[in-house]
């Protein structure tokens, strides 16, 4: 990702959010992630120790990622009209490349359980709620067969 794609990434962020999780969550849970997934939140995370990646087709930002630290991700969204076509899974075998340790935790989206449950990761401990932002701690051990796993992967048309 570069500073030129923040704006079109914070709105790929939004529209994902708002058709996906926005209405299972409070009025604190959005404003929570609107802040988050805002550009200026993006810019200051860039300056950090997190690897953020996107998924561009055509010139267009079909999808996002943000590794934090090596062992979170922190973010992964893909605009509703490209969501199950590969993109995800794409992008998230880049970011696991980057890893810094042997098991990457994310805090997923409870509508988003099923899809990381796909990708390999497995819920650890009970779901959870901070600042209205419900989610269910999951993690992914990386060993060669997960890696193996995602190699193999299935172009987008």
């Amino acid at each position: 990702m570069e500073e030129k794609d923040i704006e079109d990434v914070s709105a790929t962020c939004m529209a994902s959010f708002f058709r996906s999780v926005a209405d299972t969550l409070s009025e604190e849970g959005i404003s929570t992630f609107s802040k988050i997934a805002a550009s200026s939140a993006f810019l200051d995370r860039m300056k950090g120790d997190n690897l953020m990646l996107v998924y561009e087709n055509n010139e267009k930002i079909d999808g996002v990622i943000e590794l934090k630290e090596g062992r979170h991700v922190a973010m992964l969204f893909i605009s509703p009209e490209h969501q199950k076509k590969g993109i995800g899974r794409k992008l998230l075998s880049s970011a696991l490349k980057h890893a810094k340790v042997e098991i990457v935790t994310v805090s997923a989206s409870l509508s988003s359980v099923s899809a990381y449950e796909k990708y390999g990761f497995e819920c650890k401990g009970e779901a959870g709620e901070s600042a209205g932002l419900a989610y269910q701690p999951m993690e992914i051990k990386l060993n060669n067969e997960h890696i193996r796993m995602f190699l193999p992967m299935k172009t987008v048309e």
